[in-house]
């Protein structure tokens, strides 16, 4: 959420930004001003009537103390009182009607973001690495699950719906070592401390880093006596809402957290988006990177965030590329985005694998996460960044469509073998 008194003070701007998202200030302003400006001063309205009731008063405690007669200025402090309560309850239905337009504006782009309308603005930032050259014609993921006997989109389905896979015997042994040697390289070289939070989280945490209220259709809702309780669309919720309601000690700046967790996603509205395989799904694996950062180190920790996840991907040897997203794909909550995305060569496609952003303050003033600058009194909001280091479910896409072979088996990469246990897949029924 955006400062009220940046917004106040900075309306012209706001609007450009705006703009520059490809959105409707007025649509999304509705009304600021005339509610700002309604609100304040029916604020200095009762301050004014109160100050009048506490004069009256005292003329009261005067007259009655000199035996003279008060009931005229009893009267007035009665009228008084009435006016100042309608006051107060017309600058907190004021107040209300300003938090739902202030919850609903997005965060502004970072003056480094590219301008741009759709992901066909997106800027390249770097490639690593090359395609595999196949003297084959290579197949989708869907495909080789299926014929190695290690992905079950059918049974998934008779399971659970559509959009749920289930794997089976080295496809989900090759889920577990994905997670573990991302876990491992993050914690050991890269100085993260692992967390495992809860899976469930209530409004308030959702509300913390954006989800709520505008992003309830794409969210699973559960239910639970009078509270309501959601399942986690990513292990950001659940990590960033840790430090909610907390100062930090500047000295323990950037604190870096990684998690493995499910997360669940309606996919609202992205039907007929990816409907073949696993790359859109209702429930998948992550690991996610979440920082906590000074905000004037925010942006060199979102370089460093965005290079930590990049890593997993150069030890896999898995050809990738970076692009900054322009102002018009920007997500609600992010000023800046690295998308990284990993070459599919059985779609012949690049995927989003992990999206790396900073949010400024906009996540912290939300959930109220500061920090204590060194030499002054007052507190401050941090800066929260996170990216997934990965989405574990489209690094086993990319391995499995990158590594296949003539013959439909599958090469593990030397960096998995020791958990995987073995230096291929090859096909087996279940």
């Amino acid at each position: 959420m955006l400062d009220l008194n940046f917004v106040r003070d900075n309306l012209p701007l706001v609007e450009e930004k705006l703009r520059q998202r490809g959105m409707d200030p007025g649509e999304v302003l509705k009304h600021f001003q005339e509610v700002d400006t309604q609100r304040r001063h029916a604020i200095t309205q009762a301050e004014t009537a109160k100050a009048r009731r506490h004069r009256a008063s005292e003329e009261i405690g005067k007259l009655k103390k000199s035996g003279q007669d008060a009931t005229a200025q009893i009267s007035d402090t009665k009228e008084l009182r009435e006016q100042i309560q309608q006051l107060e309850r017309v600058a907190a239905e004021l107040e209300t009607r300003l938090q739902q337009i202030l919850v609903g504006i997005p965060n502004l782009p970072h003056q480094t973001v590219p301008a741009g309308k759709t992901s066909e603005d997106n800027v390249e930032v770097r490639r690593w690495g090359a395609p595999p050259s196949f003297d084959f014609t290579p197949k989708p993921h869907w495909e080789l699950g299926e014929q190695l006997g290690i992905l079950d989109l059918e049974r998934a389905t008779k399971l659970s719906g559509a959009r749920f896979a289930v794997y089976w015997d080295l496809g989900a042994k090759l889920e577990r070592a994905l997670a573990n040697f991302m876990l491992d390289l993050h914690t050991r070289e890269h100085g993260y401390t692992e967390v495992l939070p809860p899976y469930l989280v209530n409004s308030d945490s959702m509300y913390g880093t954006g989800q709520l209220p505008k992003f309830a259709s794409d969210l699973f809702r559960v239910p639970h006596g009078e509270k309501d309780l959601w399942l986690i669309p990513t292990a950001e919720v659940p990590v960033t809402n840790l430090y909610r309601d907390e100062v930090l000690e500047a000295s323990r700046l950037p604190v870096s957290l990684t998690a493995y967790t499910p997360c669940f996603r309606s996919e609202a509205g992205s039907y007929g988006k990816d409907v073949r395989g696993i790359i859109r799904q209702h429930q998948f694996q992550k690991v996610e990177l979440v920082k906590f950062a000074r905000p004037e180190t925010s942006y060199e920790q979102l370089e460093k965030l965005t290079h930590d996840a990049e890593e997993v991907l150069q030890k896999l040897g898995l050809h990738y590329r970076v692009v900054a997203l322009c102002t018009g794909d920007l997500g609600f909550s992010a000023a800046k985005t690295y998308d990284i995305e990993v070459w599919l060569p059985g779609q012949e496609v690049f995927r989003e694998i992990s999206s790396c952003s900073n949010f400024e303050s906009f996540q912290a003033r939300r959930a109220n996460i500061r920090y204590g600058p060194e030499g002054k009194n007052k507190t401050e909001f941090v800066h929260t960044l996170n990216g997934s280091g990965l989405a574990i479910g489209r690094t086993w896409v990319a391995m499995v469509e990158n590594f296949q072979q003539a013959d439909g088996s599958v090469v593990i990469p030397e960096a998995l073998q020791p958990s995987m246990g073995t230096d291929r897949i090859k096909p087996k029924k279940f």
